[in-house]
This record gives C-alpha cells, structure tokens and sequence, in this order.
C-alpha cells in the first residue's frame, strides 16, 4: 500500500500542462484528509488508499470562497475534477502521480521539502500570549532566517538569534538573544516584540506546506505563521 500520511505534494503538471505562472498548488495528506491550496482557495476532503494503488476521494470537497483571476480560477477547477476524479496513485522517488479510471495521468507532484536550513520567512501572525493569534503591527516586520542550526531576523524592532533543532516536524528553539535598542514607533512595538519572542520559544511542532510555514506548540495550538520571503 502506498503510504502518503504525513506528506505534502506541489504540483508540477496538470492534464500535461504545467501551472499557470505565479499560482502554487498543494495536496497534503494527514490522518485520512487530503488537503492544501488548489492555487486560490484551501480545500480539504477525506480520502482512502487500497492496494495497487487504489485511491479514492471523498466527493463533498470543502473549499474556502475566493475570487481570483479567470485563468486562475479554471486551473482550480480542473485540480478539483482531477483529485475528485482520481482512481489510482503511483509514488516514485519523490514524484507522486495521479491517474483516472481509464489510467490518463491527471496530476504529477513532485515532495515538498520539510527542512528548514537554508530558508528565509516573513511572519504573518503570531500567538500574543492570551490565547490569540494576532497579525503583525503596520509599519513592522518580522522575520525568521533558518541557517547552520540558528534562526534569527527581526523582531519589529531588535534583531534576535536563537538555537533550532529539528526531528522530522518537531523542533525545538531556544531562548533568544537579542539586540538592546528601544523603538517607540509604531505603538506597540517592543510589546509586540516580547511576544513574537515567547510565541517563538513555544513551539514544538513545524509544518510546511509550499510557501506556508506553521509553528505550532506541543498541545497543536498556532504559535507562528509565515510565509516564504521573496
């Protein structure tokens, strides 16, 4: 039986085209649900794998709503009939490959990358310490840098640097040392701050998905968002 749990997939052709420029397409696969980014809205629906590669999807897929450009919006469509339409996989050094009934190749993946090393990410939310996530001030920027054991960037005022290490997706970060200076503008900043560092410092848990970072605690709950810097 081939074994998909835990792995995360970017699209490389569709119906023997490749994706339309500047759109990511994702298919992850957690616990019985297939799930990601058809390049403009998130999707998720169960799925089940049999032997020789028998696969099937769940056809009441939920999708979030977004509008996006039309050319955007007929490639999503057409993943959407080919993930409801699959009926046979074949996974092959890191090539994931989905087939129709009459054995047409409607999708190949190549794995996503789950290191860290060598990565760069802008951060998007993060946990501010009372059980909320909140988005980052305007006029401030976060940042994580993965390199050589260490992360490190911006706090939206200070820079910090931090020992990581990982274990397949569970990763450990360590108190992090800072720069000393006080910013005043915009309000907020240096609380901001301390909790982008404490919110840093809880995580256990990494989970990548194309140019989508999570950190999340031991208990599961989001302690950081990012994106991957361009």
């Amino acid at each position: 039986m081939i074994e998909l749990d835990g792995t995360t997939w970017l699209l490389d052709s569709l119906d023997g085209r490749p994706r339309v420029a500047g759109t990511e397409i994702t298919l992850s696969f957690e616990g019985g649900v297939a799930f990601g980014s058809d390049g403009c809205n998130r999707f998720r629906a169960s799925y089940e794998v049999g032997e020789g590669g028998r696969v099937s999807v769940s056809p009441g897929m939920a999708t979030t709503l977004m509008a996006c450009a039309e050319d955007v919006m007929a490639q999503a469509a057409a993943f959407s009939d080919a993930l409801r339409e699959v009926a046979f996989l074949r996974r092959d050094d890191g090539v994931l490959v989905l087939l129709d009934h009459s054995d047409a190749v409607r999708a190949t993946f190549k794995v996503q990358d789950r290191s860290l090393e060598d990565t760069d990410w802008v951060v998007t939310g993060f946990n501010n310490g009372r059980q909320a996530v909140v988005s980052v001030l305007a006029g401030t920027e976060l940042t994580a840098t993965f390199a050589d054991g260490m992360v490190g960037g911006s706090g939206g005022c200070n820079r910090y640097r931090a020992s990581f290490e990982m274990d397949g997706d569970r990763i450990r970060i360590g108190p992090a040392a800072t720069s000393r200076r006080s910013c005043g503008s915009p309000g907020g900043v240096m609380e901001q701050e301390a909790q982008f560092l404490r919110a840093i410092e809880s995580v256990a848990a990494a989970w990548m998905e194309g140019d989508r970072l999570e950190l999340r605690t031991a208990d599961g709950a989001l302690a950081v968002s990012l994106v991957r810097a361009r």
